[in-house]
């Protein structure tokens, strides 16, 4: 038995972080890999990464991968409400650095 797609497969979204970041992140077509686009101060910035994907409750997914960078990410995405929680973490002075933020999806 085959799971179904993710609600955010094939589709792209404007992801705006509580910190100012934002991002364009267009999803595959079957929900296994995310290109993501920095914008803002991160124009320029971009990478195709693979997804690690569980739905949680009804169109609610956790989702995380690594960048070639070493950064972490993980996404608790709510796509009943279009928000996201998220945690990134990297390899900082003295060791491993980690961030909590909120943020907002809107469909590109």
């Amino acid at each position: 038995m085959t799971a179904p797609l993710p609600g955010f497969a094939g589709r792209t979204y404007l992801f705006e972080v509580d910190n100012g970041a934002a991002f364009r992140n267009a999803y595959s077509a079957d929900g296994t890999r995310l290109r993501w686009e920095g914008l803002g101060e991160s124009a320029g910035q971009w990478e195709d990464v693979k997804l690690h994907v569980a739905e949680v409750a009804p169109r609610i997914y956790f989702v995380s991968w690594t960048e070639t960078s070493g950064i972490t990410v993980s996404h608790v995405m709510d796509l009943n409400t279009l928000t996201v929680k998220v945690f990134w973490t990297w390899e900082g002075e003295g060791g491993r650095v980690g961030e909590l933020h909120t943020g907002r999806l809107t469909p590109a």
